[in-house]
This record gives structure tokens, C-alpha cells and sequence, in this order.
């Protein structure tokens, strides 16, 4: 009994020490001290803290931790740029993490961003100034099939999107994303939570522009057609495609239990040969 509780006593240590030397975060400069201060912040509620040697702001500490993790240190948009200024169209721009990636890695790069939720993009616009970031240009509005205005679902997260619901709906600016594909786009974006279905069917035309295409699929087992019909788009424009799971929504796919919101949160990277 007494080796026992001494053993797990030295093997409970052996895992702390473990968790600081493993810490992910050490690769973009954030200590192990830091994030355990992140993870302790209140849940929501205006932060600002020093990220890769200037000041970002964000709201939601599990939504930030979550968005440098996939993009700065598993680096899911990392890509080989035929030149060195790309044209990159970022759809969903949130806080704009993906705009600072991009920029940090391709300085000559020019990107238009797109972020129609009113907190996100006041942590957007505060972060591309503190960021100082040449040819960055930023609108306050959705994307969609056509230049209108549209009921939005303000939410101030990852989760906010076109549509009514139980959240805070206004009225905002809305951009149609064909009239914007007028020229070669080295990599487009697309993040709008469960607007890129129709999106996607009303730019299927420009693709032959697009070089490289992120997706972010949300849908509903019902709305399975339509992920069958984005695949079919995808490989009749050219591209190839690569499906990693956005979220694991039902770990036991067979005992699924009555859940809101989305089933299938997928993300589509998109290329050429």
C-alpha cells in the first residue's frame, strides 16, 4: 500500500514535469506559465497579452488557444507560393489569426479579409493596426451570393453566422464573393459557417482562378446532398482534395445522441496537380 501511494505520487510528477516540457504552445514563444495564465483568464471577456512580439486581443480564451494552436503550431494553412507577393482572400476572418499567419510567413503578401460579427471584427481591425501589417485590407461584412444586406447571428465567436436564431440578430453588409474573383487568387479562404454551400455553387464558375482553397464544411446529416455536390464542384474545377475532421461531434458515430447545431464540421483543403 505504502509503495503504491509513493509510486503514484512520483508518477503524478513525472506527468506534471511531462505536460512543461510537452507544452505545443513553447514553439510560438507562449511559456508554460503563460498558457496555464490563459486557460485561467475569465471566459469572456476583453484580453490583451504580447503574441509573436506585438499585442493581440481577443475575447474567448478556449476560442484563441484553439485558433493559434491549429494555425500557428499544426499550421494547417502553410502552403508553396508560385511568387513571393500571393493574392489571398480570407473569408471569416474572425480576430484575424490567419492574416497574421499569412503576413508573418509572406510578408509581400496582399490579403482582403472578410469578418461581418461586430466584436470579432473590433479584435480584427485592432489587431491588423497593432500588427502593423502592409496590404492587409479588412471589411465589416459577410459573404454571400450577392451585394445585399442579410439577418447575421452575432455571437462574438468562432460560432457566429448568417442567419436567425437564439443569438443577437442585426442587419449586416453583405459582399458577393464572385464579383471579387477577377483575377488569379493564390489562395482563397473559406470559413462562413454554413454559408459555403450556396457560396461555393455561385463561384463554381471562377474556380479556374482559385490555386489553393481551404473549406470548412458545416452541415446537417440531412444537408449530406450537398457535401456530395461541393466534392462533385471541387473535382470538376480541377482540384484535389484532402478531408481532415474539423470536430469530433459524435465519438461513437453509431450512438449518436441527439445534439444542436452542426453534425459534420469538415476541413477541405483544396489544390492543383
Amino acid at each position: 500500500m505504502k509503495k503504491s501511494l509513493v509510486f503514484n505520487i512520483v508518477e503524478g510528477g513525472f506527468k506534471r514535469v511531462g505536460r512543461i516540457f510537452n507544452n505545443p504552445y513553447r514553439k510560438i514563444g507562449i511559456s508554460s506559465f503563460t498558457y496555464r495564465k490563459i486557460k485561467n483568464l475569465p471566459a469572456h471577456k476583453p484580453q490583451t497579452m504580447e503574441f509573436l512580439g506585438s499585442k493581440i486581443s481577443f475575447g474567448s480564451r478556449v476560442e484563441f488557444l484553439h485558433s493559434i494552436h491549429e494555425i500557428f503550431i499544426d499550421e494547417i494553412y502553410r502552403q508553396n507560393f508560385d511568387r513571393d507577393n500571393p493574392y489571398i482572400i480570407d473569408c471569416g476572418a474572425n480576430i484575424g489569426l490567419s492574416i497574421i499567419y499569412m503576413k508573418k510567413l509572406y510578408p509581400h503578401s496582399e490579403i482582403i479579409g472578410f469578418e461581418p460579427d461586430d466584436t470579432n471584427y473590433a479584435y480584427l481591425e485592432k489587431n491588423v493596426k497593432s500588427f502593423g501589417l502592409p496590404n492587409a485590407k479588412i471589411f465589416k461584412e459577410a459573404i454571400w451570393t450577392e451585394n445585399t444586406y442579410l439577418n447575421f447571428q452575432s455571437e462574438g465567436s468562432l460560432a457566429s453566422r448568417i442567419g436567425d436564431g437564439d443569438g443577437k440578430s442585426i442587419k449586416v453588409k453583405a459582399k458577393r464573393l464572385h464579383d471579387l474573383l477577377d483575377r488569379s487568387v493564390d489562395f482563397l479562404k473559406i470559413d462562413i459557417e454554413g454559408a459555403e454551400y450556396k457560396v461555393l455553387m455561385d463561384i463554381k464558375d471562377r474556380l479556374h482562378l482559385v490555386n489553393h482553397l481551404f473549406l470548412e464544411y458545416h452541415g446537417t446529416f440531412n444537408q449530406n446532398s450537398e457535401l456530395n455536390e461541393i466534392l462533385q464542384v471541387l473535382t470538376d474545377n480541377g482540384f484535389r482534395f484532402y478531408i481532415k475532421q474539423a470536430m469530433d461531434k459524435y465519438p461513437i458515430p453509431f450512438m449518436r445522441q441527439n445534439a444542436e447545431g452542426f453534425d459534420v464540421q469538415l476541413n477541405i483543403f483544396c489544390f492543383r496537380k
